[in-house]
């Protein structure tokens, strides 16, 4: 996980998370480019107006199977990667390139998945295990 909790154990945690991740319906939105799957990964919202803000969603959810996200707000997910958060006004050309870097360092530090949650959110999940409604999902393949 990306912080250390402060009353919920990060076990518990990260299994609530994963609970959580296998079980729902997630709503992806297919790249342009095929060959994004195995440079970025593969991104998943939490609800199909969501995925709406990267394009269009596949008419059908999806179910995804994960085993050890990396759990985190971007500024907790950026300290354990040690790569900077994404910024205002970054180019879609630098924000697919950040993506890769944030794959192959999790990747590397042996995480399947990232799971990106607003401060506010992650903040609850740490303090009292309470799970966000809205989540952003990267399945590292």
């Amino acid at each position: 996980m990306g912080v250390r909790a402060r009353s919920a154990s990060p076990n518990y945690v990260v299994g609530k998370i994963v609970a959580h991740v296998n079980r729902k319906a997630w709503w992806h939105v297919p790249p342009h480019d095929p060959m994004a799957y195995s440079k970025r990964g593969k991104f998943f919202a939490s609800s199909f107006s969501e995925a709406e803000f990267y394009g269009r969603p596949l008419d059908d959810p999806q179910r995804v199977v994960i085993a050890r996200p990396l759990v985190g707000d971007e500024q907790a997910l950026a300290k354990v990667l040690g790569i900077p958060p994404q910024h205002d006004g970054m180019s879609l050309e630098e924000i697919a390139a950040h993506d890769v870097l944030w794959r192959n360092a999790a990747l590397a530090k042996g995480f399947d998945s990232i799971v990106l949650m607003t401060p506010k959110a992650f903040a609850g999940l740490t303090s009292d295990g309470k799970l966000p409604r809205s989540l952003e999902l990267n399945v590292l393949l």
